[in-house]
């Protein structure tokens, strides 16, 4: 069964590259072992939870449910493929699953459980013998988790919208708080009570603001704002999250 003919790596390589036999098996669950354990080792030195084990036993799953799913394909010329469709389903209850909220207020491990989704179609790529395909997305993939953030973060750094982690030395003085950054040009666009602090006698707060004053957007960056709030004698902690 030559599954891929027209995709150039299996071309250059062969076509037992493009069969179902065993060296094409151990192929593609080598070539989906390294390719995860590129982008696990990325994830694992930024200190992930879901590292390089992580997005290696993922995408070899994905692999090996294709693997199975073609081999019953060829074999019974049954043409449901159900072992992968369950594998990516699973992944992403998985994924889904390992989303939480921060002790201030933040949903985290987006981007991970994103990477997880992604990582287990590279595997279903690869086990299908999609092998130019499972390369230029892995790039892309890789791109995106290790090159962007820089960008990401300077995006954010202009944006006019940020959000503060507050503490006060009394909630007494969250009206006063509000009063001075409205003072300083700044609109309040929602302010939550942290409910990881709640009944601890701490008075901690989310506080989401806008830029509208004219000379804050063009020569205060976030930091320097928060630099500044962080003086008042009433802020016992503050910083942008």
């Amino acid at each position: 069964m030559n599954a891929l003919p027209k995709d150039p790596l299996v071309s250059l390589l062969g076509a037992w590259s493009g069969d179902i036999n065993i060296w094409s098996v151990i192929f593609r669950i080598l070539c989906s072992a390294v390719l995860s354990a590129l982008i696990g080792t990325e994830r694992s030195s930024k200190r992930h939870s879901a590292g390089l084990r992580t997005f290696m036993l993922v995408s070899l799953a994905g692999t090996i449910a294709m693997l199975a799913d073609m081999f019953v394909y060829t074999e019974l010329h049954a043409g449901i493929f159900l072992l992968s469709a369950g594998t990516v389903i699973a992944t992403t209850q998985i994924a889904t699953n390992s989303l939480f909220i921060s002790s201030r207020n933040q949903i985290k491990g987006i981007t991970t459980s994103a990477g997880m989704l992604v990582c287990s179609l590279l595997g279903v790529s690869v086990g299908a013998g999609f092998y130019t395909l499972t390369l230029a997305a892995a790039a892309a993939m890789f791109f995106c988790l290790s090159l962007l953030p820089s960008l990401e973060a300077t995006l954010k750094d202009r944006s006019n919208h940020f959000e503060m982690y507050l503490e006060l030395t009394s909630s007494l003085r969250l009206k006063e708080f509000v009063t001075t950054i409205r003072e300083l040009g700044l609109r309040i666009d929602d302010i939550e009570t942290n409910p990881a602090y709640v009944n601890s006698g701490l008075s901690v707060y989310s506080v989401s603001v806008s830029i509208t004053k004219n000379e804050l957007k063009k020569f205060k960056t976030h930091k320097e704002i928060v630099a500044a709030l962080g003086t008042l004698e009433y802020v016992s902690h503050i910083e942008e999250i």
